[in-house]
């Protein structure tokens, strides 16, 4: 989808260069296509390689390895672009001058014309009714009040954003995985996981004083608002029990290892709790029950609460579950998601500096892309994203593909040899406004497959990307040029 969007652009650039001097040298045309479509071509792509390689930062190697995938594809298209794909451009107008049929290159039996190709519609369209429709003062008040509105509604659909993965998610549409969680969820809604309390080291459990302090690392445990002290299951109080009950003895190593067989018979599921060879436990386990777990909130509460209880025991302890690692997600996403956008659009900030003839035209560049992310996160609230590690990296290639549009007719508009604000914008939009418009359609056309399928990993990858492309035309191709003419 994306792999296209600049050869558009290298297109258009060729396609203006034959209109004005149609009869010139081939190496001339295309000198005068580089000189408009590359730096603009190379500002996008910078953008987007260094807005990927920045997201390989990150703590999740699920989105390293995709930026680091699509940042290197970037690299590749742009050598592509800036190489064989001008070469073709020549040999297809060679082709052309030659007369030669389109697909077998042998002499056409049409006759030869010498004029030159006219200007494609759509480019007539932004040229002479859509530019001077947008630069009227009427049309650029409404603008100004459309973004207004769209300020208002991103910010507000920032405000709730929801974290966290909803792990039926994980599984496609008719997996029994899904049936699974809603009956879980519909009997079992007040109960969270159920944690292993895991002593992970040798420690001497006959000895009176380690249980004490076992027992009170339980006991602490137990006191978080998110546990039931009712279900908790541990193998060392009920063999405890049992020797204050008189029926075993297990005041040294020797009879409480030789006891444990004891225990066994009362309860056999406890030896799967034990881990031992013939004269040491290596580690054994107990487990809590935590209740009232209803949000992603309450998860990442209830995992730094308990690890943080099992940090101060005197005994080395480590809370798990298998959900833990979605769980984990939720500590970081955030902070991860806030340092990507914001190195980002600096980053961004120094490209379009540096290549930008303009200051003021790479502050709306940079503007845009704080503009398009905050329409993006607020609207995939609205469409039931939450923000968990794969919306993350789709919010990293919305800082990457949110500054292609705008950039493009930044860049057109201050490159424009025309006296008037106004004139510059329609100039811009006459030239870049139907790529910019191709790039975007075909982005989409790539992606919109995924609307179909069956899982909400690939429906959530289209959904962002569907936004990013239409908040990212939107501003390159309605709000960006109006406020030009403003400054």
């Amino acid at each position: 989808g994306v792999g296209v969007d600049d050869m558009f652009i290298m297109i258009a650039s060729w396609e203006q260069s034959l209109r004005r001097k149609a009869k010139s040298d081939v190496k001339l045309l295309l000198s005068e296509t580089y000189t408009e479509a590359a730096l603009s071509v190379t500002i996008t792509t910078l953008t987007d390689v260094l807005a990927f390689f920045i997201g390989t930062w990150t703590v999740f190697p699920s989105v390293r390895s995709f930026c680091l995938y699509t940042g290197t594809a970037f690299v590749f298209c742009y050598i592509y672009t800036m190489t064989f794909f001008g070469a073709i451009i020549v040999l297809n107008h060679k082709r052309e001058q030659a007369n030669r049929h389109w697909l077998t290159c042998r002499k056409s039996s049409q006759p030869e014309t010498k004029e030159p190709e006219s200007e494609h519609p759509t480019s007539v369209f932004f040229k002479k009714y859509y530019g001077p429709f947008l630069t009227n003062t009427w049309t650029k008040l409404l603008v100004v009040l459309l973004y207004g509105a769209y300020l208002g509604v991103s910010i507000y659909g920032c405000t709730q954003i929801r974290e966290g993965i909803d792990l039926r998610n994980l599984a496609s549409d008719d997996s029994y995985i899904i049936l699974y969680y809603d009956d879980n969820d519909k009997y079992f809604s007040a109960y969270g996981p159920r944690v292993m309390v895991v002593i992970t080291e040798s420690v001497d459990y006959w000895n009176a004083t380690v249980r004490l302090g076992i027992e009170n690392c339980t006991l602490n445990l137990e006191d978080n608002s998110y546990v039931d002290k009712n279900f908790s299951e541990s193998w060392l109080r009920v063999y405890t029990e049992l020797a204050r009950n008189g029926l075993i003895n297990i005041s040294n190593k020797t009879l409480f290892m030789n006891n444990l067989a004891t225990l066994f018979q009362y309860v056999p599921s406890f030896e799967w709790d034990i881990n031992k060879t013939q004269d040491e436990i290596q580690a054994s386990r107990f487990f809590i029950q935590t209740v009232n777990v209803t949000s992603a909130v309450d998860e990442k509460n209830l995992l730094n609460q308990l690890r943080e209880t099992a940090k101060q025991c005197s005994v080395p302890l480590m809370v798990y579950h298998p959900a833990f690692i979605y769980y984990d997600q939720y500590l970081v996403i955030v902070q991860n998601t806030l340092q990507n956008v914001l190195v980002a659009a600096g980053a961004m900030l120094l490209v379009s500096l540096l290549l930008i003839p303009n200051p003021l035209c790479c502050l709306w560049v940079t503007f845009a892309i704080a503009s398009v992310i905050a329409g993006v996160a607020a609207f995939m609230t609205f469409w039931n994203v939450n923000l968990d590690s794969i919306s993350m990296i789709n919010l990293v290639i919305c800082i990457g593909f949110s500054v292609d549009f705008s950039a493009h007719i930044s860049y057109a508009f201050v490159a424009s040899g025309k006296a008037s604000a106004n004139e510059r914008a329609i100039d811009a939009l006459s030239l870049l406004g139907y790529p910019v418009l191709q790039g975007a359609v075909s982005t989409i056309l790539g992606v919109v497959i995924l609307a179909a399928a069956k899982a909400y990993i690939y429906r959530t990858f289209f959904k962002i990307m569907f936004l990013v492309i239409l908040f990212g035309a939107l501003h390159g191709l309605v709000f960006i040029p109006v406020f030009l003419t403003f400054f």
